[in-house]
């Protein structure tokens, strides 16, 4: 099937792709990013990407040579696409990586940065001033080039040189979600990603008529290879939001699917779920889903009963069930091994438990509660699946559970650096014919009729909202913060809850805690000190040091991993399971979970902690800061407000009882993880009619911090004097000297800050005032008086100070700009 006349065949390069489509529809629009998931911000042709790719590149192969590793650091946004185009058009192989959180820690970055031995980092202005601090304090990542690839001139791409590449060139990096102690970096050639591509366009049926929507990260791969990649290779247009706007807000995605008209969309399958929990059936009046025709589902398991609920709750928007489309596929198969038709509803097998369990596959006739399998469609055409016994390498017939194999063209290369492993996991053969080399996927599946049904994981990985989590991360964050727990001494696994996957941890509890336990069941046995002061101190202090272990280990997760924990189990020293070599045998930890087994003394969930949400307020936590938007009450009662609308938060969406809520205690400790963090941001947001940053959230994190914050945010309005105040403040910490020093006529250049303290500034002051300002801003109105007169004064975008600094910056849009040149080349060092 031919896309369109255009189409590139997979024995070329991405590079000669894009140069194809910017020859060929030089000005047709190519992505379009939209602001907070509704406002249209950018956009880029197929001749504008090329262009800035270029400039990128030129620079560069300054500053490189061909096969070396560049990190890309960036918010979603048009800037990633670019910069993943420079790499490739520079012969240097790109790595995705997690867009910087300023409010924590990033042991997962620098465990990239140093795995692949990157020599440079591409991002953005705006990112490169908010990490000034963090890279002086991390050598090994201030060593590195810095280049903001928004500084760059488009005049530049003129010294771009034509990379000699081919199909098995390394293309970029995908590091594989989750573990940060042994990360691994899937490479993937032009060949994998262009035949991958190809079998994508053939099993969606994309053709110039398709219209792509997408939320997905773009640093993971199905947002990169899907709705970055396919759009590209089938030369149509795909308009893509963040992740973040689609998780304040799940009506943003399918509103932009209906306002675009857009025929192919997807995600995992906790997307769906979350739009039937949090769109309202008067929001869906609004909503027209005719043109939706491939709603893809992949990256996690694939629950029947999402697939039912969100067609019943859509179809009055003209959602049509059999628009769903399964997936199956990984990193390491590039992107798809396999998908379900497009003519009909996907395959849904309802299987018999304890056959299921047996390794067996039989159809369920009269049992009560069949396990309902999804299927993920066929293996498309040069790829190959058998299923196979661990045991003894040998493939199994139709019906039976063994790991999946897959082999083909859209296999990748390996993991980079790591040959023992790729040795293990990409060259497996059959026992029998010697057949091969095959893809361990590590998954649990079997083949029916020639479809592809998937059943678990033969390894621990914990998948919750599509994201990936390695058990040993989670379990070494929680070794860090609660004092008793060994090495080795807990487990991490998930299990699933109101049909969705939530973590829960086995806890090794040492002899005092299990001293403790001990003491108050026998107290708490019938006789008549049954009710002891005693016994009531024993049961207080017990209930005081299990609470305290709960409380470190849910706020630890839900800042390191950004998820929330569900339940904690601790068991006696001996009855921890490890073998014989002393390795952790989490499959039986989960067991003694499910099961209450008698080895488990001691179980804690979330509902000890918060209590079932007693005496919630009729009504919605909304209705109280409707009051504020209305009546406008002094910042005092204000804060009250909002005070007690955090709390009502805090009692209905994370059901904690109002006896419970500590206003002093932060949000993660509650273990809410980043779908309530969000969510609180746009409850207030849609209250004040201003935005707040999620860092505002992290850094004011407790129901007191933030009701005072956001108080006087929509209280104060900063003046002339109150601007210039801040202002002399902060240059005087950045330039360690005294108020009193500070001119308020002289340049900030004067004070010895250079150009990512000035950017920076630039940063903390718009995050004061609660409004975005330009990145340089502060070399337009270089002086505190000039910067202070602008932001008092009549708002003239083309106004410019006197006096700006001399340097300029080139910059990828276009023109230039007053600035000092972005590259920091051994920057910290």
């Amino acid at each position: 099937m031919r896309a369109n006349n255009n189409r590139i065949e997979p024995n070329a390069s991405l590079v000669e792709l894009l140069g194809h489509r910017a020859r060929n529809q030089p000005d047709k629009a190519a992505y379009t990013f939209l602001k907070d998931g509704e406002v249209e911000e950018a956009s880029l042709t197929h001749a504008q990407l090329d262009l800035r790719a270029r400039a990128i590149a030129a620079r560069l192969q300054t500053i490189t040579t061909p096969g070396e590793r560049a990190l890309l650091l960036y918010h979603a946004g048009l800037d990633f696409i670019a910069a993943f185009f420079g790499c490739l058009y520079a012969d240097v192989v790109a790595i995705p990586t997690y867009p910087p959180k300023r409010n924590r820690t990033d042991p997962r970055f620098r465990a990239i940065a140093e795995d692949s031995q990157a020599s440079v980092v591409l991002t953005t202005t705006e990112i490169l001033s908010g990490l000034d601090s963090r890279l002086a304090e991390t050598p090994e990542l201030g060593n590195l080039h810095w280049l903001a690839t928004d500084g760059l001139d488009l005049d530049g791409a003129s010294g771009w040189q034509i990379p000699d590449i081919g199909g098995d060139t390394l293309a970029f990096l995908q590091y594989t979600s989750g573990s940060t102690g042994t990360p691994k970096g899937v490479m993937v050639s032009h060949e994998n990603l262009l035949h991958n591509e190809r079998m994508i366009q053939q099993g969606f049926g994309h053709n110039e008529n398709t219209i792509f929507v997408g939320w997905p990260p773009l640093f993971h791969d199905m947002g990169l290879i899907g709705n970055v990649l396919q759009p590209l290779y089938v030369g149509i247009h795909c308009v893509l939001m963040s992740p973040v706007a689609f998780l304040q807000k799940p009506f943003r995605w399918l509103q932009a699917i209906s306002r675009y008209r857009a025929t192919t969309s997807g995600g995992p399958n906790f997307a769906y779920d979350l739009c039937v929990r949090k769109i309202a059936p008067e929001q869906r009046t609004k909503l027209d889903l005719s043109c939706w025709e491939n709603a893809f589902n992949g990256a996690e398991p694939i629950r029947a009963e999402t697939l039912e609920r969100f067609s019943t709750a859509f179809a009055s928007c003209g959602f049509r069930r059999e628009a769903f489309f399964t997936c199956y596929g990984m990193a390491e198969t590039t992107l798809l091994v396999s998908s379900s038709s497009k003519i009909e509803f996907p395959t849904v097998f309802p299987a018999e438990r304890n056959e299921l369990q047996q390794g067996r596959i039989v159809a369920a006739q009269d049992e009560k509660d069949p396990q309902y399998i999804v299927g993920c469609g066929r293996p498309w055409s040069e790829v190959r699946v058998v299923i196979v016994d661990t045991e003894t390498f040998l493939p199994y017939p139709d019906q039976r559970v063994g790991e999946i194999w897959a082999a083909g063209p859209d296999v990748a290369q390996g993991y980079w650096g790591q040959s023992e492993e790729t040795q293990q996991t990409f060259h497996a053969y059959l026992a029998d014919t010697g057949e091969g080399p095959f893809l361990r996927t590590g998954d649990l599946g079997f083949l029916k009729d020639g479809e592809l049904f998937v059943t678990g994981r033969l390894k621990d990985l914990i998948i919750i909202h599509g994201q990936n989590h390695y058990p040993q991360d989670i379990e070494l964050t929680v070794e860090r913060v609660v004092d008793f727990v060994k090495p080795n001494g807990c487990a991490a696994t998930s299990i699933t809850v109101d049909e969705q996957e939530r973590l829960v941890m086995v806890v090794e509890a040492n002899r005092d805690l299990i001293r403790r336990i001990k003491t108050v069941r026998k107290q708490q046995a019938p006789s008549p000190n049954e009710h002891s002061e005693q016994s009531a101190k024993a049961r207080d202090e017990l209930d005081r040091i299990i609470k305290t272990i709960a409380a470190r280990a849910r706020e630890a997760v839900a800042r390191e991993h950004e998820i929330s924990l569900y339940a904690l189990a601790f068991v006696e020293p001996r009855a921890f399971p490890l073998t014989s070599s002393g390795k952790l045998q989490r499959r039986t930890c989960r067991s003694l979970f499910l099961e209450h087994k008698d080895e488990v003394a001691f179980f804690w969930h979330e509902h000890d902690e918060t209590g079932e949400a007693e005496g919630a307020p009729d009504n919605e936590p909304s209705s109280m800061l409707a009051y504020i938007r209305e009546h406008d009450p002094a910042p005092d009662r204000t804060r009250r407000i909002i005070h007690d609308c955090l709390v009502d938060y805090l009692k209905q969406e994370e059901h904690l009882g109002v006896d419970r809520i500590d206003p002093d205690r932060s949000f993660l400790s509650f273990g809410i993880d980043f779908l309530g963090i969000a969510s609180i941001k746009e409850e207030l947001e849609r209250a004040f009619d201003r935005k707040l940053s999620l860092d505002e959230i992290h850094r004011f994190d407790t129901v007191n911090k933030l009701a005072t914050h956001v108080a006087l945010r929509s209280f104060t309005v900063p003046t002339e004097t109150t601007i210039t105040d801040w202002l002399v403040a902060k240059v005087a910490k950045l330039a360690n000297i005294s108020p009193k020093g500070i001119d308020t006529g002289r340049p900030f250049a004067h004070y010895g800050l250079d150009s990512t303290a000035v950017v920076g500034l630039s940063g903390e002051l718009g995050d004061w005032l609660g409004k975005p300002l330009p990145a340089a801003i502060a070399y337009d109105y270089p002086t505190i008086d000039a910067l202070t007169g602008y932001l008092t004064g009549p708002q003239d975008p083309g106004r410019k100070a006197d006096g700006g600094s001399n340097g300029e910056v080139e910059t990828a849009r276009g023109g230039t700009e007053k600035s000092p040149p972005f590259l920091i080349p051994n920057f910290g060092g």
